[in-house]
């Protein structure tokens, strides 16, 4: 007998999100990528979840939790239906085809032998990349920034690791969850290192992506935030592996993410 599809259960945080983009789009990723939508959504306006749920199932927090918070949240109310757990940014920057092949890229090794990743994460940076409408130059310039620093700090050697699109085995998600704490944009980071921190291959995927103006990013806050994001995903990593320095007192977290779904 063939070995059945693996089940795909996909999140899509929304705080404040374009309907008029995020209804098609959650449309097409029920009908092309995932078995199971789930919007995570904060905050939301007077008759927000009653449209959104024509579209997919939806999750409320009354406030605003963070992306990192609310991808935890619904990861973990997806992840006892699925084998695969997927991650799309609600502005619809990167098309359902490009989060199909990164939910595939968990299905096959290599040519050289390697076992298939664990981990998948989409690249907007990567050479292959299909990028259609560019970020300001301070954006750019943050972010090119950003990246060197993550890959000295980290070790994990990326070209993106705060694209939305991402996906990950549900096994492996159980044994990375209780290492998280940031409930904002720093989940990202914090994410792939902990997953490289316990062993996970990592494998990055070129994606199309399409700019989309975000007014709940702020340039210079949330990159003081990612910084310090990234010197707290570097101490997290280090406690997975045993060898915490006392810088991990001051810029960690001291609360990991809690369950909230209903």
């Amino acid at each position: 007998m063939p070995t059945p599809s693996p089940s795909i259960g996909l999140a899509v945080p929304a705080y404040e999100p374009d309907l008029k983009r995020l209804h098609p789009y959650l449309d097409m990723l029920a009908t092309t990528v995932a078995d199971e939508v789930l919007v995570a959504l904060d905050d939301p306006d007077p008759g927000v979840v009653d449209t959104l749920r024509e579209h997919a199932q939806v999750s409320v927090s009354p406030a605003r939790r963070g992306k990192g918070a609310a991808v935890t949240d619904a990861f973990d109310a997806l992840a006892d239906d699925v084998d695969r757990l997927v991650l799309a940014d609600a502005d619809a920057s990167t098309p359902p085809e490009s989060i199909a092949e990164i939910v595939a890229a968990l299905d096959g090794g290599d040519a050289e032998g390697h076992t298939a990743p664990t981990v998948a994460v989409g690249s907007r940076r990567h050479p292959d990349a299909d990028v259609r409408s560019h970020q300001s130059l301070v954006r750019r310039g943050l972010g090119a920034g950003f990246v060197s620093l993550a890959r000295t700090l980290l070790g994990v050697q990326l070209s993106d690791y705060q694209c939305g699109a991402k996906a990950v085995t549900t096994d492996v998600w159980r044994d990375v969850r209780p290492y998280l704490h940031e409930p904002g944009f720093a989940w990202d980071v914090e994410f792939v290192a902990v997953a490289d921190a316990l062993g996970e291959r990592i494998v990055e995927v070129p994606v199309t992506w399409e700019d989309q103006p975000n007014k709940t990013v702020s340039p210079i806050s949330d990159t003081l935030s990612m910084a310090r994001g990234l010197l707290a995903a570097r101490e997290r990593a280090a406690t997975v592996r045993g060898a915490s320095s006392p810088l991990a007192r001051i810029v960690c977290r001291p609360t990991p993410l809690v369950e909230t779904h209903e």
